[in-house]
């Protein structure tokens, strides 16, 4: 490990087994400081509120306060802190809502260890990330309307970034060199008027291009 500061994360989940084992895997990453665990998203505030954590890993099917309507919560009272969303559920609502609420990334439960903490990772830096199985949920849209002012293809690199993929990996998932990548995203961002990779979310979202067949 390097000599940065490891990541203050907190897990809320409210499945005992989950927590525990989270709790456990994720405290054999020495980048990683898990500053506290919840089985209510309530009372996973107020353990943000005491420890200000980087990043909260949440579910979304907790009783009382379900995950998603913990995002805004959280959003108003720790700004500062990103919240990835930790679910079973692979439904486009789901991915849909949690973003539009303010989540940073989605990741499934199933995915390894290390996918975990690349998204940790991610979502501190201020990126956004999406795991491999919701990113193919996100890219199963129809091509844009009549008047799109994008492309097929930008289409493609553009929900590519907004599920947290760099310059090299977008290029190896579409076949193009990277080069070609930082024109599209170039052209993307002045067609768009939109300068962030957060900006760039929104407006997939806002736009209707990843409800367009719910």
């Amino acid at each position: 490990m390097s000599g940065t500061a490891p990541i203050k994360v907190l897990i809320i989940d409210n499945h005992p087994l989950v927590l525990a084992g989270l709790r456990a895997v994720l405290e054999t990453y020495g980048d990683v400081e898990i500053v506290g665990t919840a089985g209510l998203a309530r009372a996973g505030l107020e353990i943000a509120l005491a420890t200000r954590p980087a990043v909260v890993l949440m579910d979304i099917n907790m009783p009382q306060l379900n995950g998603i309507d913990a995002i805004e919560l959280f959003r108003e009272q720790l700004p500062e802190t990103r919240i990835l969303m930790l679910s079973m559920h692979d439904s486009r609502e789901y991915i849909s809502t949690s973003i539009m609420h303010g989540a940073s990334g989605y990741i499934l439960k199933d995915v390894s260890t290390d996918e975990i903490i690349a998204a940790i990772e991610a979502v501190a830096a201020g990126r956004t990330y999406f795991s491999s199985g919701v990113s193919d949920v996100l890219l199963e849209r129809k091509p844009g309307d009549p008047g799109d002012p994008l492309t097929t293809r930008e289409h493609d690199v553009l929900l590519l970034i907004a599920g947290g993929r760099n310059t090299r990996a977008i290029a190896a998932e579409l076949g193009i060199s990277e080069a070609t990548v930082q024109t599209h995203r170039k052209n993307i961002k002045k067609k768009l008027g939109i300068a962030t990779t957060a900006g760039l979310t929104r407006y997939a979202i806002e736009n209707g291009w990843i409800w367009s067949e719910l």
